[in-house]
Parts: C-alpha cells; sequence; structure tokens
C-alpha cells in the first residue's frame, strides 16, 4: 500500500499550503473533501480536478459528477477513480477547481511517496497547514465575525498608538480635563 503525500496550495499564494497524505487506493472524491476540510470550506458547489504537467496545462478531467458542459473528452467521476491511477509521473501534479462562481483554484504536487502507513492517522489526513487560508465568503480575520462584534464594542476603528496610563486616582494621565486643573491653581 503506497501512502501519497500531496502539498495543496492555494493558487494566489504558494506560501499558502496544506499538505494532505491519502493511500493510493483511496478516490478522488476523498481527497476533494479533505481539500475542502484543510481550507474550511463548505461542500455546496460543484468542483473539478485537472490532472497537469509542470506548466499547469488542464489534463484529463477528473469531476465531482458529469455537469452540463462542453468537454473535450469524456470525464472522469470523482467517486470512480483512485488517486493512484491517475499518477503518470513521479511528482505528478492536479488543477483542483471549486465553486465555478468564485472559481476557487489550488495546485497540486505530489511531494513524497511512501510504503508505511501512519497508524496514529487517519487516511486521508491533514499533515501539515501552512498559512491562513482565504475565506470562502468574503473577509475572514482570525477571530471573523467575534471581532467585528469587539470592534464595534470598543471602537476599535479609532485606532490607538498604545494603552493609556492611570494616575493615582484611576484617571487617565494626559487627559485634557486634569491639564486644565493643574494650570488653572498656578494662576
Amino acid at each position: 500500500m503506497a501512502i501519497l503525500k500531496f502539498r495543496v496550495y492555494f493558487e494566489e499564494d504558494e506560501s499558502i499550503y496544506r499538505d494532505i497524505a491519502i493511500r493510493h487506493t483511496q478516490k478522488f472524491s476523498e481527497l476533494h473533501e479533505t481539500i475542502l476540510k484543510a481550507y474550511e470550506f463548505d461542500s455546496k458547489h460543484k468542483a473539478t480536478f485537472y490532472r497537469s504537467n509542470d506548466n499547469w496545462q488542464q489534463g484529463r478531467e477528473i469531476t465531482l459528477e458529469v455537469y452540463d458542459k462542453p468537454y473535450k473528452a469524456p470525464p472522469l467521476v470523482m467517486a470512480e477513480t483512485t488517486i493512484g491511477s491517475e499518477i503518470k509521473i513521479p511528482n505528478q501534479k492536479f488543477l483542483y477547481l471549486y465553486d465555478f462562481n468564485k472559481n476557487w483554484s489550488f495546485l497540486i504536487e505530489l511531494i513524497n511517496v511512501s510504503k508505511e502507513e501512519n497508524p496514529k492517522l487517519s487516511y486521508p489526513a491533514i499533515v501539515r497547514t501552512e498559512g491562513i487560508g482565504p475565506s470562502q465568503y468574503g473577509t475572514k480575520g482570525l477571530l471573523g465575525e467575534k471581532f467585528a462584534e469587539v470592534e464595534e464594542k470598543y471602537d476599535l476603528s479609532q485606532g490607538a498608538d498604545g494603552f493609556g496610563e492611570k494616575d493615582a486616582d484611576g484617571e487617565d494621565y494626559g487627559t485634557e480635563e486634569a491639564g486644565t486643573e493643574d494650570s488653572n491653581e498656578e494662576l
């Protein structure tokens, strides 16, 4: 049994990638589901793989289902096609397109083949995550919607140079009121 390790790059930023280990006997549908899980995408949209060459040109299509569109050649279907059957060269590449309206595009490269299974893993497995992936539906910070609530509550949009300091009475240093009182007393 061969374990294939693929690096799945987010096409727009190659510093963002996920490494996925999968058995050569597993299906493309399992790889598809694992990529979506790795990038925190839902599975509501159309998807397809293309076998590719070193120049990332589209070759044989392996699709989630046969879509109502013209094909150069009849596509393979993910649920019926094993990963190993489409590995033609040692560093085999694939293109993965998800959500044909948004055109999410990922570059997939075979980076390792092992004969040893890791007994601690359930295949397919996400074995490495680098970078913050794109948000499927708009902007996503590290905290997502929760941050928007915090920002609204504390008006973080104003921006601050740092944290304020308090005097013995708990008043902020450098506020106008404190400064004007002191200067009036001296006059």
